[in-house]
């Protein structure tokens, strides 16, 4: 305790002892006043109206008076011991704190928090409902408020529960919807669906902003809380009340719980009147993701087909090895990804020199809910001019978080480096571009038309003719390189 502080509690002794004075003198003043009319009231005649008048005026207005002065005088000592700890905040706010925006190097050492201790004491002396200041939650609310304070969606502080529930999500062991979240400009909004989990079916879609969910506000709520909302018991219900642009109102979608299974790759040759296409579906880069790319590349050999699609739409990301490898897969030389750390040189990632299909015409498909590694992989061979990019502009998620682990349960996942495009695009702040911009609607999501994936088998063929059959069935808007084309 620093010696102004103590200047401070003894400026509100004094403040005290001065009450109290003052309360014994206006005391001392009604007793000898009380006396005094006393004597003069014996001196009146005993019939006097006078004396009576006066005596009932001693008996009502007196004691009023004095009740009135003394809770005046409570009023102020209250006030003032008040406005007392407000000024010793104050001061100690404008103290040693380092508000230059300059790193600290040992917050312990450095930096002031009696601002801190000296809420928590005003808040034990103040708040009308003291069973609700619990130790542990306003220790960890401190802590959440501190983390928050950066205003970076993925760095964020989990309490036990929470920090169990995300293991959990890692480990694999989910009963829930399959969606991958995160926090965009204050509200909970949707990365992408998995392909074939409830709220796929249920027909939830990325960029999709869950405003409530069992019909609970999930306005300004921790990410990792609403995911532990969600979450449930297989085969139970959950209803999201989602914002979508475009739409009328909230849109109430109930989902009901399962086992998330997670097929990390799918495949298959699509064959139409001009040829065949190699098709692969990669919905993560999971721990067999390559290997299971491999085997698809090599299952299509002897089939005849005029290029690959690579379908990352609604991948939300995984391993960043994993689309480093899978680039390899289709380079043959070349960088796939820088990662900046806020110090010391960037780490460069290359290819590993063993391509099994660096020739082939390729497409990749993405959308809103390509996110993390479906970034790099796209970014990577767009740089290279390896392939060309159809679908909708990328999330734009391409930072990278660690976990550490904290006593009593807790932890911290924390953002500690950005990543880079070959030619030093920042994916976190650009996303990725698609060469050629196709939507696809909720219309042609309900009517099963995929006019991204139309587009992708055109552009292997044919330029312009398959381009205009594919337009015909879905009535979409392709933009590339200027040119607006429609089909009627």
């Amino acid at each position: 305790m620093n010696v102004e502080w103590r200047m401070y509690n003894v400026e509100s002794f004094w403040s005290r002892v001065s009450a109290f004075r003052s309360f014994y003198i206006l005391y001392y003043t009604f007793y000898i006043s009380q006396h005094a009319l006393h004597r003069i009231f014996l001196r009146t005649s005993l019939f006097s109206p006078m004396r009576r008048f006066l005596r009932i005026s001693l008996l009502v207005l007196l004691p009023a008076i004095t009740l009135f002065l003394g809770i005046e005088l409570g009023l102020t000592y209250e006030a003032k011991r008040v406005e007392d700890t407000v000024n010793q905040l104050e001061f100690l706010y404008k103290g040693s704190t380092s508000g230059s925006g300059t790193v600290v190097g040992d917050p312990e050492k450095e930096v002031n928090i009696s601002l801190l201790w000296g809420v928590w004491r005003l808040l034990s002396q103040q708040y009308i409902a003291p069973d609700k200041l619990q130790t542990t939650p306003m220790l960890y609310g401190a802590v959440d408020g501190l983390v928050r304070s950066l205003a970076d969606p993925y760095t964020a502080f989990m309490t036990p529960p929470e920090n169990s529930a995300f293991k959990e999500g890692l480990g694999g062991k989910l009963h829930g919807i399959g969606a991958e979240l995160t926090t965009k400009d204050g509200k909970i909004v949707v990365v992408a669906p998995i392909k074939g989990s409830p709220a796929d079916n249920a027909g939830i879609l990325p960029g999709d902003s869950i405003v409530k969910v069992d019909g609970k506000d999930a306005t300004g709520e921790a990410l990792v809380s609403v995911v532990q909302r969600i979450r449930g018991p297989k085969g139970t219900m959950v209803t999201l009340s989602i914002e979508r642009s475009g739409a009328d109102g909230l849109l109430e979608i109930p989902i009901k719980r399962d086992d998330l299974t997670l097929p990390s790759v799918q495949s298959e040759v699509k064959k139409t009147a001009t040829g065949s296409v190699g098709y692969i579906a990669l919905n993560q880069f999971g721990d067999q993701s390559v290997a299971e790319i491999e085997k698809a590349i090599t299952s299509f050999r002897g089939q005849s087909i005029k290029g690959i699609i690579v379908d990352l739409r609604n991948n939300g990301g995984g391993y960043l090895e994993g689309s480093v490898e899978i680039a390899s897969l289709f380079l043959k030389s070349g960088k796939v990804v820088t990662v900046q750390r806020r110090s010391g040189e960037p780490v460069q990632h290359y290819v590993n020199g063993r391509p099994m299909e660096s020739d082939i015409p390729l497409v990749i498909l993405i959308n809103e809910g390509s996110a993390s590694a479906s970034e790099i992989l796209a970014g990577a061979l767009q740089d290279a001019k390896r392939a060309t990019i159809i679908g909708k502009k990328s999330f734009g998620k391409g930072t990278v978080q660690e976990v550490f682990d904290l006593p009593g349960g807790s932890s911290l996942r924390v953002t500690v480096a950005r990543w880079l495009t070959p030619n030093g695009r920042d994916l976190g702040k650009e996303g990725v571009h698609p060469d050629i911009v196709v939507d696809r609607t909720q219309d042609d999501v309900v009517a099963k038309r995929d006019p991204q994936l139309d587009i992708a088998l055109w552009w292997m063929f044919d330029h312009q003719g398959a381009a205009n059959a594919a337009l015909q069935g879905s009535g979409s808007l392709v933009k590339q390189s200027g040119k607006e084309i429609r089909g009627e």
